[in-house]
């Protein structure tokens, strides 16, 4: 699993001019799923974000967590993030996870971060054509990938 995590003072996305997710303060996450993901990939990333400390503490410093800052996630599925760019300038999607698989992997993050910050999260609605909007804060964008564990 890829994911982009953005700290956000606000975060939105719409599926045909609804708006079907939104947050104030916290994290947009774009998560991308590989063919070969699994729960295991799912738990640790999920578990990786929440512990993250790129929320500004009492000082000022960036030394708190998302549950710290009492902050909001918001999840969009993003296969592009698994594009291979190596060959000619049509980018490749072929690690990109299918549907039948994608589908359940995106759910199973979404209910591990759900657990693990102890509230609900938002979500896009997956494989759908989504406008995304968002106001990047610091700006802070970091992205991690399982396979590797950065």
């Amino acid at each position: 699993m890829r994911a982009v995590i953005q700290r956000v003072t606000e975060a939105s996305v719409k599926v045909e001019g609804k708006v079907v997710g939104a947050i104030g303060n916290g994290l947009l996450i774009l998560l991308g799923i590989e063919h070969d993901d699994d729960e295991q990939d799912a738990l640790w990333l999920a578990e990786k974000i929440a512990a993250l400390r790129i929320f500004s503490d009492a000082e000022g410093k960036m030394n708190a967590s998302i549950a710290d800052a009492k902050g909001a996630a918001l999840v969009i599925s993003q296969f592009t993030l698994h594009a291979k760019t190596k060959k000619g300038n049509r980018p490749s999607f072929i690690r990109a996870a299918r549907p039948e698989h994608a589908v359940p992997m995106y759910d199973k993050f979404v209910t591990f971060l759900e657990k693990t910050l102890g509230k609900p999260v938002q979500t896009g609605s997956f494989g759908a054509m989504m406008q995304v909007s968002l106001v990047n804060d610091g700006p802070v964008t970091i992205w991690i990938d399982t396979k590797n564990k950065e």
